[in-house]
């Protein structure tokens, strides 16, 4: 009689969804973002903000509360945490044109517009909390036709 062999459960599905950032003052970042042409979602309950950004959610949450709900305690945002959001744009134009915008809201610019060494033009704002957003227009990631960024595969494999 043959051993019956365990059979694998498979993985829930792994994906980015929603994005969840820490803010000083909730009234005055969703403002921030709703100037920067991010649509609101409001759900009952309050407390926190909820926006559309493409195929996933930027959410915004008090930052103290967010750090005890997390268990971990609120540290100084002053210092760069080693990451950094992303916004991708059709135009090198582009580029400037919304970090423009973000610094025109209250933002910080960090680092003009410019040609990378990778071959696109990109540049980076900080928003009203700190958080370090890069806004580049890459010409070897396209969008498909719903607006989603399309990264080539490999070559070579």
């Amino acid at each position: 009689m043959a051993e019956d062999t365990p059979t694998a459960t498979p993985l829930p599905r792994f994906a980015l969804h929603l994005v969840t950032l820490g803010v000083a003052d909730l009234d005055r970042a969703c403002a921030f973002y709703a100037t920067m042409g991010l649509e609101r979602r409001d759900l009952d309950g309050g407390g926190v903000a909820f926006f559309r950004a493409g195929n996933v959610v930027l959410s915004l949450y008090p930052r103290a509360t967010l750090a005890q709900d997390a268990t971990l305690p609120d540290t100084s945002p002053e210092r760069f945490c080693g990451l950094t959001l992303a916004c991708n744009v059709a135009s090198e134009e582009d580029v400037g044109q919304v970090i423009g915008r973000a610094v025109a809201a209250g933002g910080t610019l960090v680092k003009p517009a410019q040609k990378a060494f990778w071959g696109g033009t990109s540049g980076y704002f900080a928003d009203l909390d700190g958080h370090l957003w890069e806004v580049a227009h890459n010409p070897f990631f396209p969008f498909d036709d719903e607006g989603r960024l399309v990264v080539p595969e490999r070559s070579g494999t």
